[in-house]
């Protein structure tokens, strides 16, 4: 049986409190998959990643010389939240929302929080995600942040911590909708038998929050996707997405500034665009405003945004709060706009401006994380204990060339899910990754999020750019 010799070790897992014990949320799992044997668990799992595949449920990998479409592997074993684990998560993402949206709000406006001494100046400055051309920019309904894709991980004594906020435009929520439909018509028996919240409704969740921005006086608002194009990694989400909710999917040479709006070019004129949907990053934008030598935004565009004329989301100028060192901050924004204490902790983080933090990061890099403050996909980035020599001494004359530009974090032995590797069922870490909508006074958490799993043995690395893969993330409604 394929769970008979499964242990869950010295770690946390998902599903297994010890051997042949499951976790009293997993029993029905765990008994049906066990049910069908390993053999037929592989089957499903290549008939599944076959599926994904013919969907077009594909990323292109940048560093791959040969610039191919890959399948974002998939393992058929879900990850499990039960119902009140999940509430705790969703209040505790909804104030952390809530007030990086307040932070925004105010770096771009008064500074209140840099005046008040709760987070240093040359900080915020110094952000590559920080743009003076939105200083003073009031976005509509003042919410900077519409979509959010928050990373946690869970330590090996159960508890949950929040590893980086992705405000910018964050990825990966077609793969949590495509993978649920590939499950259903793989297991339906299993979908019977257990309360599983749904997580169909994102695309129509997303289209609400994008209208939410249009002025009200606007009778039918046009929604614009805005991709980078098809060499992009995440096309085909940019695809997927403007095809579920319905609207048009543009580049930026098929938008232009005329007659003081943001027009489409259609094969009947010019057509007024009222939200854009970005998956630009923010100097891609608009080459007037930011990098002149973009050619994949719009000239002229940060014009008419600022005026009011267009909405845009997320917000530009919301990178600033991806910067790893700005997110160390986080907690204490929670205390000083909401006057609350977090409910969702930060990994303990260690910041290499400061000396002290230096000189304890420099005297133990074998035993810390050290991550560049604007890096992101797994690069940029040294796991101490699986370091050699030569590439901890090549971090540390990075520090101590560009202080400002590193954290580093204690190794956490990330929460382990039951996977399908090679004919066996074995131990793997995951992260999660929730998706979170702000439409000012409602804040929704679509229920579940992306389950990156590290496929290799041993490996702490989830990105799909460095050999991880998903699972499906079931959130229990009782």
């Amino acid at each position: 049986m394929p769970f008979d010799l499964y242990d869950p070790e010295e770690f946390y897992d998902e599903l297994f409190v010890a051997i042949g014990k499951p976790r009293s949320h997993s029993v029905s799992l765990v008994k049906h998959m066990a049910s069908l044997g390993i053999e037929q668990l592989e089957q499903q799992r290549l008939t599944a990643e076959i599926a994904l595949f013919k969907l077009g449920v594909t990323f292109n990998v940048y560093s791959d010389d040969r610039g191919v479409e890959k399948i974002f592997p998939f393992d058929i074993i879900p990850r499990i939240i039960p119902s009140k684990e999940w509430s705790n998560l969703e209040t505790g993402l909804k104030q952390r929302i809530q007030a990086l949206n307040l932070f925004l709000n105010d770096i771009y406006g008064e500074q209140k929080i840099v005046k008040d001494g709760k987070i240093p100046a040359e900080i915020i400055e110094t952000a590559s995600g920080f743009l003076k051309p939105c200083i003073g920019v009031k976005p509509p309904g003042g919410i900077w942040c519409h979509i959010t894709g928050t990373d946690l991980v869970r330590d090996k004594d159960g508890a949950w911590y929040v590893l980086e906020d992705n405000l910018r435009s964050p990825s990966g929520v077609s793969y949590v909708l495509e993978n649920r439909r590939v499950m259903k018509s793989t297991f339906p028996e299993i979908f019977q038998t257990m309360a599983v919240e749904p997580v169909d409704d994102y695309p129509s969740q997303l289209l609400e929050t994008l209208l939410n921005l249009a002025p009200s006086q606007l009778p039918n608002p046009t929604v614009a996707v805005l991709t980078p194009g098809i060499y992009n990694s995440a096309y085909y989400e940019h695809s997927f997405l403007a095809q579920q909710m319905g609207v048009e999917l543009v580049e930026g040479r098929d938008l232009v500034v005329a007659d003081g709006y943001l027009q489409m070019r259609t094969t009947k004129g010019l057509r007024r665009v009222d939200v854009v949907y970005r998956r630009i990053d923010d100097n891609f934008l608009d080459p007037l405003a930011f990098n002149p030598d973009s050619l994949l935004g719009v000239p002229g565009l940060m014009e008419v945004y600022q005026q009011g004329k267009v909405a845009l989301a997320n917000a530009p100028g919301t990178g600033v709060a991806d910067d790893k060192v700005v997110y160390a901050y986080v907690p204490e924004m929670i205390r000083y706009y909401l006057g609350e204490e977090p409910i969702l902790a930060n990994v303990p983080t260690y910041l290499c401006w400061r000396d002290s933090d230096r000189e304890y990061v420099l005297n133990n890099l074998e035993n810390l994380v050290v991550k560049a403050a604007n890096e992101a996909g797994g690069y940029g980035m040294l796991i101490g204990i699986k370091s050699t020599a030569a590439e901890r001494e090549e971090f540390a004359q990075k520090i101590i060339a560009q202080p400002r530009n590193y954290i580093a974090q204690p190794t956490l032995s990330l929460s382990r899910v039951p996977t399908v590797i090679d004919g066996k069922v074995e131990g793997r870490h995951v992260d999660l990754r929730p998706y979170i909508l702000h439409r000012g006074e409602e804040i929704y958490v679509h229920p579940g999020g992306l389950t990156r799993v590290a496929l290799k043995k041993g490996s702490l690395v989830v990105n799909s750019s460095q050999g991880g893969g998903s699972k499906d993330t079931w959130v229990l409604n009782k």
